[in-house]
C-alpha cells in the first residue's frame, strides 16, 4: 500500500537528504507536489485547531510554510533544497505578541514558539521588566506545565549583562538572552501518527503563560499604561 500524508513527505525528505541536488529533484517533482500537498495539509489542520484558542493572523496552512528552496548565496553548503519543512503562525493584532513555528524533519522534528528577533525597543523593555522583577518570569518558566513541556529557555545570549545593566543583577541569567524561546521535540512515531497536528496544536496551547507574560510587557510602558 503506497504510504500517505507525514509518511509520504518523510520518505521524500530522506531520499533528498540522499539526492540534494537539482536533477534528482527535477525527476522527482511529482514526489516533491505529493509531500507538499501532504504538509498543507497538515498546517491547515494545525491552523484550525489554533484558531479555537488564539487569534492567528496566517490565513491559511499553505501561506505558513516555508519555500523548500535554500539561499546559498552566502553559504558555504551549497545543497539547494531544506532537508525539512517549517511553517510559522503570526499572532492577530499589536496586542498578541509572540511566534509560533513547526518543523518537520525525519530524526528532528519539532515546535518553537516565542521571540527570534525582537528590535531593540522590544528588547529593552523586556529588559527593563526583568530588572524590575524578573522573579515573575522566572516564576512562569519553572511552571510545571512549562518545564516539563519545554525545558529551559533557549536562545542566543550574550556572555555578560547587557550594556546599561549591573553585571551582578540577580537575574543576569534572563538580563543576557537576546531571544525567548520554547522549544519540544517530537519522535518521528508521534508525528506519523494519526494525531501530530493535536499534538503540535497541544504544545502551542502550553506556550500561552509565557505569551501573556510578554504580551502584557510589551503592549504596556514601565509604568503599566497600556500602548496599545
Amino acid at each position: 500500500m503506497a504510504k500517505k500524508g507525514l509518511a509520504l513527505t518523510f520518505d521524500f525528505l530522506q531520499d533528498l537528504a540522499q539526492n540534494n541536488h537539482r536533477d534528482w529533484f527535477t525527476a522527482n517533482k511529482s514526489r516533491y507536489e505529493d509531500a507538499l500537498a501532504a504538509v498543507t495539509v497538515f498546517a491547515d489542520e494545525l491552523l484550525a485547531l489554533m484558531q479555537t484558542h488564539d487569534h492567528i493572523e496566517t490565513p491559511s496552512g499553505k501561506k505558513s510554510l516555508f519555500r523548500i528552496y535554500r539561499d546559498v548565496r552566502f553559504s558555504k553548503d551549497k545543497a539547494p533544497y531544506k532537508t525539512h519543512w517549517g511553517g510559522s503562525f503570526t499572532r492577530a493584532t499589536a496586542a498578541l505578541r509572540g511566534g509560533y513555528y513547526f518543523h518537520l524533519e525525519p530524526g528532528n522534528s519539532f515546535m518553537g514558539g516565542g521571540f527570534w528577533a525582537p528590535n531593540n525597543e522590544d528588547l529593552l523593555r523586556i529588559r527593563k521588566e526583568i530588572a524590575a522583577d524578573g522573579d515573575e518570569l522566572k516564576e512562569i518558566l519553572a511552571k510545571p506545565a512549562i518545564k516539563n513541556t519545554f525545558g529551559d529557555l533557549h536562545g542566543e545570549q550574550l556572555k555578560t549583562a547587557p550594556k546599561g545593566f549591573e553585571k551582578d543583577h540577580p537575574h543576569v541569567d534572563l538580563l543576557r538572552y537576546k531571544q525567548f524561546i520554547l522549544t519540544r521535540k517530537f519522535t518521528d512515531k508521534e508525528v506519523l501518527g494519526p494525531n501530530a497536528a493535536e499534538l503540535y496544536n497541544e504544545a502551542f496551547k502550553g506556550l500561552r503563560p509565557f505569551f501573556d507574560y510578554m504580551s502584557a510587557v510589551l503592549t504596556t510602558d514601565e509604568n503599566g499604561i497600556p500602548l496599545v
